[in-house]
């Protein structure tokens, strides 16, 4: 069997927003094409779904949190213009609560900025003959917009432009989600009844208790709904104010949050 020492693909699936513990981790070696199908193959089952029913349409339309082709775009991207000369070096995919990264070892060609990257600029393959043998194969239509595509397939997904920057002699793409996501691990686990509180309140409003439980799915009993609110409000993620009937919640805003993780973390 080929052995490909230098063709590296590490990915994983963070809880919360940080590197602190993982749900799932791979590591593996191979050639681009097979690299690339994990990659895919990975995300795609880590990312959330939504799923809805169009008018006039019998089947579910379902769509990835990040859009498919930008990220299969900058995984390409990755394995063509990774620096495979530097030892240990791979093509990393981080997924997080709050964001999608994939980094690719080695810094930007020269005469190549990051701000470039968003706008027309000069293709400078560091390894041709991987970015031809994908081009032949299609996954690459013109060298030198690849960068520009990505941008452009989340704008017209509704998601914000992705962020590109250099770092620790790598290049980074960062991917994140429109919207209100909530996390799964903030100093705590999160039950999905909790992360269903988080959605209620994701619209800014104040809502007092019986509202937030009257939108609740098979919600248990009062008191462990109220449990919920509080361990909520410890990590920071909601406020309260007011006593007894009057209490309203209110979600505290994810730039602002002061979220206070266990010491055990």
């Amino acid at each position: 069997m080929p052995d490909y020492p230098q063709c590296a693909l590490r990915m994983a699936r963070f809880k919360g927003t940080d590197k602190t513990e993982f749900l799932d981790s791979r590591q593996l070696h191979g050639h681009a094409f097979q690299l690339l199908d994990e990659a895919v193959h990975f995300i795609m089952r880590h990312i959330p779904v939504a799923g809805r029913v169009e008018p006039g349409k019998l089947e579910r339309q379902d769509t990835p949190l990040y859009p498919p082709l930008a990220l299969r775009e900058a995984l390409v991207n990755a394995l063509c213009h990774r620096d495979y000369t530097i030892p240990g070096g791979a093509v990393n995919v981080g997924i997080y609560d709050d964001r999608l990264e994939i980094t690719s070892s080695g810094l930007l060609p020269a005469g190549i900025t990051v701000a470039d990257l968003k706008r027309k600029h000069v293709s400078v393959p560091r390894n041709p003959l991987i970015a031809g043998v994908f081009y032949r194969r299609g996954l690459i239509e013109q060298w030198g917009r690849g960068t520009e595509k990505i941008v452009d397939w989340c704008v017209a997904a509704g998601q914000p432009e992705p962020e590109f920057e250099e770092q620790a002699g790598a290049v980074v793409v960062r991917f994140r989600p429109s919207g209100y996501h909530p996390p799964l691990r903030i100093g705590h686990n999160l039950t999905d009844r909790q992360r269903q509180v988080l959605l209620i309140l994701s619209d800014g409003k104040e809502r007092r208790f019986q509202e937030i439980y009257a939108q609740l799915e098979n919600p248990p009993t009062d008191r462990t709904v109220r449990q919920d609110l509080n361990l909520l409000r410890q990590v920071g993620l909601v406020e309260g104010s007011g006593r007894g009937a009057g209490a309203r919640w209110r979600l505290v805003a994810p730039e602002t949050a002061g979220i206070r993780k266990n010491k055990e973390e």
